[in-house]
């Protein structure tokens, strides 16, 4: 299969954090546009932005800002002791980016960390946008089904072993690169009609084969440190989460099933929920419209 050229991003590097590690992130859009944060899924590098995503973000006038977690791309492999610390390297991304006020959106395994991020942060953000995400697994917020009892049995196991296992990861796709559109085509077979169709999309396909093999370039530490994190008390309660959220599933998700948006929308204090007929766990990457308006409409109501 032929695949879709992609607009590159408009700029990627790395900030310093004061404890000496670097964060990967790239730019997509105008310099001067609305800044997004976008935090990729389980697994997923700052690449992860849909072909429609860089397009709308130029006539939108949105700067989206596609940060890498540690251990995956150009980010340096850290283990935090709670998914709420990692609020404190975006406080200091966005230092160093001057971006006071932003939105937020996270696909999957990113979607945990938006709503840490909005715990910890609520003054500076004006939305929350989470696309399929987790919802917690343990702890008094916890709720079962799709991926959350694999999550808590093997959350003590990976995260002794994070990063040993991301450099096995690693060595796994750059052995299958040759092979990355069968791997797809593999993949895809198992995944709901919904997915299917995303999938056989050839701009995502490039997406996603261009942001796999960049992101595992050192490390695929990432997915490891996700799980262990999953895996544990989030640090917060969904109930002192005060930024407006909004939140997307597909009824026909086999890995996050609606049901965790629908337990994320009764416990948050200000939700919004969607559930899309016939979408797997992939259909919020042609929604980029739908998240962008959702995004602009909250961004001039003042906190």
């Amino acid at each position: 299969m032929t695949l879709a050229p992609l607009d590159d991003p408009r700029f990627e590097g790395t900030i310093r954090l004061r404890d000496g590690r670097r964060l990967g992130f790239a730019e997509f859009g105008p310099s001067k546009g609305r800044p997004l944060l976008w935090f990729h899924g389980t697994p997923g590098a700052r690449r992860q932005i849909a072909p429609e995503a860089r397009a709308l973000a130029h006539e939108r006038g949105v700067r989206i800002v596609s940060v890498e977690r540690p251990g995956i791309g150009d980010s340096t492999p850290h283990r935090y002791d709670e998914l709420v610390d990692f609020a404190e390297d975006i406080e200091q991304l966005c230092d160093a980016l001057d971006i006071e006020r932003f939105a937020l959106a996270g696909l999957s395994g990113g979607g945990p960390y938006t709503l840490a991020c909005a715990h910890e942060m609520p003054e500076r953000i004006a939305m929350v946008a989470v696309l399929g995400g987790v919802a917690p697994t343990v702890g008094p917020d916890a709720v079962g089904g799709g991926a959350s009892a694999m999550i808590r049995l093997s959350a003590p196991f990976v995260g002794r072993g994070s990063v040993a296992l991301g450099g096995l990861m690693r060595g796994l796709v750059r052995t299958l690169e040759p092979f990355a559109d069968q791997a797809v085509d593999l993949f895809a077979r198992g995944m709901p009609p919904g997915d299917q169709r995303v999938l056989a999309e050839p701009s995502i396909r490039r997406m996603f084969q261009e942001d796999l093999l960049l992101g595992s370039r050192r490390n695929m530490a990432a997915i490891f440190h996700d799980v262990a994190l999953f895996g544990r008390d989030w640090g917060f309660r969904l109930r002192d989460v005060n930024v407006p959220v909004f939140l997307r599933y597909g009824d026909s998700d086999r890995i996050v099933p609606a049901e965790h948006g629908q337990h994320l929308a009764s416990r948050l204090p200000d939700a919004k929920l969607q559930v899309h007929a016939g979408e797997g766990h992939l259909g919020s990457l042609g929604a980029s419209r739908e998240i962008f308006d959702a995004m602009l409409d909250r961004w001039d109501i003042q906190p």
